[in-house]
């Protein structure tokens, strides 16, 4: 399938919630300068910028939302507040979208450099097998364990690095979310994947890349802004 074939098909929905306590400082890590610019705009304008995508919604800290508003406008970009957990921002943005579009892919801001490359492969994924998430390959040897103590070694070929964006049907994530509401999940989610997984739906993998590792750590901002 060719790239015109999935114009408009798709929404992009951006979690910029968190505060990036691990990374210091007095502002959300996503508003962190770098390459000339703050953090969130490197992903939010790769979205923006194609054609596959009708909108993109960014769910933000309560507070700042006036910031962000101030910061950057475009017309497919609609500002919401997030919520209090990463999966009730991202269902905050679900909800706010309005353009039709059939497929959502939710993308960390945290992780600036994700590539169109990527995101066309998602795309791709996503139309012709279903929910998809981006990872990468674990390359080190696996070990679980407790208390300071080696329990087991797993198969490193059978583990795969979680990254975004993460993606499925909007009329799927919407069901979940109304299923969630009626039988409250045991566990609090950290991914769109956990939540898929949780009630049996098939999810894909797609190959990701170092470049697209989150900023956690004031370490992972100097290693990525080499990429800005």
């Amino acid at each position: 399938m060719d790239s015109n074939s999935f114009k408009g098909k798709f929404a992009a929905v951006l979690p910029a919630g968190g505060l990036g306590k691990r990374m210091g400082g007095n502002i959300p890590k996503q508003l962190m300068e770098m390459g000339g610019k703050p953090v969130y705009r490197y992903s939010l304008e790769t979205f923006l910028h194609m054609d596959e995508f009708a909108e993109v919604v960014m769910a933000v800290p309560a507070d700042w939302k006036d910031h962000f508003e101030k910061d950057f406008s475009h017309p497919k970009l609609k500002i919401v507040v997030g919520g209090a957990e990463r999966w009730q921002s991202v269902r905050n943005g679900v909800e706010a979208l309005t353009s039709g579009a059939e497929y959502a892919l939710v993308h960390d801001v945290a992780r600036p450099f994700i590539s169109e490359e990527i995101i066309r492969d998602v795309c791709k994924t996503l139309v012709e097998k279903g929910a998809c998430l981006v990872a990468k390959p674990a390359v080190d040897t696996i070990k679980v364990a407790a208390d300071g103590l080696v329990k087991q070694t797993i198969d490193r070929r059978t583990v795969w690095l979680a990254q975004t964006p993460q993606a499925a049907r909007i009329s799927l994530l919407k069901s979940l979310y109304k299923r969630i509401d009626a039988e409250p999940l045991g566990f609090t989610p950290t991914d769109e994947a956990s939540i898929l997984e949780h009630f049996g739906e098939a999810v894909y993998i797609v190959k990701g890349n170092a470049a697209n590792d989150k900023l956690t750590t004031p370490e992972d901002f100097k290693i990525l802004s080499q990429l800005a």
